[in-house]
């Protein structure tokens, strides 16, 4: 009876190891697929666009041509974009996570709340830009102004904040607090002096993985009516602009006719793919330099 026993444990093991392999072996070639993708289209992008990448073309104005067409204004224009979208992301984003998580009461209509805003983060982009021709655009009479593409990102990354921030407020030893309160604080004070510097390496790192979303997102911008002409720099929010990813967009389009264009918009990819590589950088040197350990 026991050897039997031990055939079936064996048999059991046996499988179980032969299906973690499987497995194993299934997601080593998934990822090494990605990365070889990954690889060819950056070695596409760099070998086409490296070589107009000089200080002309990164302070120049858009011009119809391609020899003297220069960036200037998109770089601007991101970040005129993200200077309206950071706020208010942030702002908006992280009361809402403290309020959530913090002060709601727990019940049917909170949980509604909260699936509603999971759900938010996983709508189309183009949804958004709908929305925003709709409210900011139309209904504001903002028009095609940097107030109202800033607006219309925020509420697209607004969602993943607010889930990544109750996420690291939920991930804070509730000992903390209670420890906190035990001593006489008052609820906000516990908030302000110990679960908000406890939580915020999570708060910023999700933060800023959703401002790199920010930067390069197209179809709303699209939706918006965003152009990419010969548009003088914008120098306020209620000027009108263009961005990086919508100059990538068109000169792509216009490739087809202009080969020119296609060296252009691989430049101008390599430039806004160093922008997201600094900003993951700052999120990563924010997550080592202020997380603690409790």
């Amino acid at each position: 009876m026991h050897s039997l026993t031990d055939q079936k444990v064996k048999a059991r093991m046996k499988r179980r190891v032969m299906s973690n392999n499987i497995f194993k072996a299934i997601f080593f070639l998934a990822t090494t697929f990605g990365i070889m993708v990954l690889g060819v289209l950056l070695y596409q992008v760099i070998s086409e666009g490296i070589r107009f990448i000089d200080w002309n073309f990164l302070t120049g104005k858009l011009s119809t041509d391609p020899d003297r067409a220069g960036i200037m204004g998109a770089i601007l224009g991101t970040m005129w974009l993200m200077a309206v979208v950071v706020p208010v992301t942030m702002i908006l984003g992280i009361a809402t996570a403290i309020y959530n998580e913090l002060y709601a009461k727990k019940g049917k209509f909170q949980a509604i709340i909260q699936t509603n805003i999971s759900n938010l983060s996983g709508v189309p982009s183009i949804v958004y830009g709908i929305l925003g021709m709709t409210i900011f655009a139309s209904a504001l009479n903002l028009g095609s102004v940097v107030l109202a593409g800033g607006l219309t990102l925020s509420l697209l990354v607004l969602p993943i904040v607010i889930v990544s921030s109750q996420e690291a407020i939920r991930a804070v030893p509730g000992f903390l607090s209670e420890a906190s309160i035990g001593l006489g604080a008052t609820k906000w004070q516990t908030v302000k002096n110990i679960i908000l510097p406890a939580s915020l390496p999570g708060i910023l790192t999700g933060t800023i993985l959703a401002l790199s979303r920010a930067i390069g997102e197209t179809a709303p911008l699209v939706v918006l009516g965003i152009p990419a002409l010969l548009l003088p720099f914008p120098n306020g929010l209620m000027d009108r602009f263009t961005v990086l990813p919508m100059q990538i967009y068109y000169w792509t389009l216009d490739s087809s006719l202009v080969e020119e264009y296609k060296f252009l918009a691989s430049a101008t990819i390599i430039v806004l793919l160093l922008m997201l590589f600094i900003l993951n950088s700052v999120a990563i040197i924010i997550r080592n330099k202020f997380q603690r350990r409790y």
